[in-house]
């Protein structure tokens, strides 16, 4: 008897989120304060609207920065070691399976092998044996991928990137079909839609789709538009657009296409341009959280856009200045669950 698998799309409801908070183990410890605020405001954003998960090897440190800013009896703090912050890399991936939620948690190998990962591959298996997750635990180790290379329509249809999933780093000796032909049994897919141009300068994960793509409802895909000749990014952006244009959707129609503003450049002290993007957006319960970089024209253009795409929720601005210095933005940090999966 075949089983019917549930890839849910963002914008289904949602029992949580999950942030793997800063400490001074970690890259941000230069910044800790700075960071920090970022992540109490993404925090204050989240807890009005459902439950949150932090994750942390200081708990009860991080309950008295809270205290009085968030509501914590929204809070669920788990006790954890971890080499980073980026959750959204490392959590786990909620399917359903025959209706019952399940957890995957596919093997993070720090983007390709880059960064130490030792811990944060651990994170969702200690998470499942302290019991947070109303949910079965399958043990996907045996394939590396990470949530921002994965972007679902909750029908069928998984949008990536053929930089980041054909990465040689990652299940080099696995073929674009073999690959393809797992994506599917594994998530229940119908189809990959593999984007081949598109990338962004300072971006460690070898260009996932959450940089620069993304599924909204009804058949629609909001991406990164760079309309400067001038921009490192103007040729293969255009390619993307064009590819995105050629996209349609399971029923053979072509995607309602949203474009966002490219930021303006932005540098770190050496000089080296970070990866601002809009499409690094969250799909929360009644609203779309998504970054904004000290801009106000940009900033405002895509907020404009995202209500279009998402006209019934709340657009909600959170400054990720300071995220980005780690060359990631406020989708990287979180992970969504799905209503009734997070304890």
């Amino acid at each position: 008897m075949s089983r019917s698998i549930l890839f849910p799309a963002e914008w289904y409801p949602q029992s949580g989120i999950q942030l793997t908070w800063p400490h001074q183990g970690t890259d941000w410890a230069y910044m800790l304060d700075e960071v920090t605020a970022c992540y109490i405001n993404l925090a204050r954003e989240i807890t009005k609207r459902e439950r949150l998960l932090i994750v942390t090897p200081e708990p009860e440190r991080v309950r008295q920065l809270l205290q009085g800013v968030v509501d914590t009896d929204s809070v669920v703090f788990a006790s954890c070691p971890t080499n980073d912050t980026w959750a959204r890399d490392h959590g786990g991936i909620t399917l359903f399976r025959d209706g019952a939620p399940c957890i995957c948690d596919f093997k993070f190998n720090g983007w390709g092998l880059k960064f130490a990962a030792n811990h944060d591959n651990l994170i969702t298996s200690r998470l499942y044996r302290q019991k947070l997750f109303n949910a079965r635990y399958e043990n996907r180790l045996n394939f590396v991928v990470e949530g921002g290379a994965l972007e679902s329509d909750g029908a069928g249809t998984l949008l990536t990137t053929s930089e980041c999933m054909l990465s040689p780093n990652r299940n080099g000796e696995w073929s674009q079909t073999r690959i393809e032909e797992y994506l599917k049994e594994t998530l229940g897919l119908q189809r990959v839609l593999w984007l081949d141009h598109g990338y962004l300068a300072g971006d460690d994960t070898d260009s996932h789709i959450d940089t620069l793509a993304r599924f909204a409802p009804d058949d629609t895909i909001v991406y990164v538009q760079c309309t400067n000749p001038t921009d490192e990014h103007y040729e293969a952006l255009h390619l993307m657009e064009e590819q995105l244009r050629t996209f349609t959707t399971i029923q053979g129609t072509p995607y309602r296409l949203l474009p966002l503003p490219m930021a303006d450049a932005v540098y770190d002290e050496n000089g080296e341009r970070l990866p601002a993007t809009y499409a690094n957006f969250l799909i929360v319960n009644k609203a779309v959280l998504y970054p904004t970089y000290r801009q106000p024209a940009n900033d405002r253009a895509a907020a404009e856009v995202l209500q279009t795409a998402f006209p019934g929720r709340e657009i909600v601005g959170i400054d990720c200045s300071p995220l980005i210095r780690q060359h990631g933005s406020l989708h990287c940090v979180t992970m969504q669950y799905p209503e009734n999966v997070l304890q």
